[in-house]
């Protein structure tokens, strides 16, 4: 359990970052913000690239690549209906099949360059899936994964006894994973209540696909953070980085909005629809 100091640094650091992100999201351009975002991913595609085992300036290289990427979506065009529903079910195919299948059968046993190129594909869909959702979806979609992470850190203090993943990061317990699946239960239900801003999608037979979906995005957004932690463990390294107090890394602070954004982006357009 962190210490109260450290958990004072958590807390303030993560309500700066939210303020920024805020003003960034609310009063930005999209074009403007995605630059922002872009200069985040350089940062995070660094991070990734030492994990992986990338050499220092190949690693910075990488980063800097992620970011241009990343940039360049921001100020394209935008995508048509072909290829944003290619993007988005690419990022589904990978974290719901291809991601927990890696963790299984061993993250810690592939080659850097194998590392490097997941990297890419999970932090550019990501920034796609964010740069594609309306400000107020993509709010509604990282709140899910904030209370999550959050009520998973109490609940497994309070609770935890069976460890989730031993091998890959010990102090997750199934207790914890419980406790965020009911919090993300109750806030999607909110959500989705009369005059809530997913209420007028939500009606009748679509309420279990509905919670069924909130569900599966607790249960990828702890994917996320497991993936990145075997990736820390393969490294030998307790945080990607130090930038952020309390936080560790930018990549130790969006690993699990990473692979919950093209899925919940999905499921989001796929309610949107019905």
């Amino acid at each position: 359990m962190r210490s109260p100091e450290g958990l004072l640094r958590r807390v303030l650091t993560a309500a700066v970052l939210l303020a920024v992100f805020l003003a960034a999201l609310l009063l930005l351009d999209k074009r403007y913000f995605g630059s922002l975002v872009a200069a985040a991913l350089v940062i995070a595609g660094h991070e990734w690239g030492r994990l992986a085992g990338l050499g220092a300036r190949a690693a910075l290289l990488y980063g800097v690549a992620i970011g241009v990427v990343v940039g360049a979506i921001a100020w394209a065009p935008n995508a048509g209906a072909s290829l944003r529903d290619a993007l988005l079910g690419a990022g589904v195919v990978f974290w719901l099949l291809l991601a927990p299948a890696w963790l299984r059968y061993g993250v810690g046993r592939s080659g850097r360059l194998t590392l490097a190129a997941a990297g890419v594909f999970a932090l550019v869909l990501a920034a796609f899936a964010a740069l594609f959702l309306p400000a107020g979806q993509l709010l509604l979609v990282l709140g899910l994964v904030w209370l999550a992470d959050t009520a998973a850190y109490f609940a497994g203090n309070a609770y935890g006894r069976r460890r989730l993943a031993p091998s890959i990061s010990p102090g997750k317990t199934w207790e914890g994973a419980a406790g965020a699946a009911a919090a993300t239960l109750i806030y999607a239900i909110i959500c989705a209540l009369p005059g809530a801003p997913l209420g007028p999608y939500v009606k009748g037979a679509t309420w279990a696909a509905y919670l069924a979906g909130a569900v599966l995005l607790c249960g990828v957004s702890v994917v996320g953070d497991l993936f990145e932690s075997a990736l820390k463990r393969r490294a030998g390294a307790k945080d990607s980085g130090s930038l952020l107090p309390g936080h560790g890394g930018v990549l130790d602070r969006i690993d699990s909005v990473m692979s919950t954004l093209p899925i919940a982006a999905m499921l989001l357009h796929l309610l949107a629809r019905s």
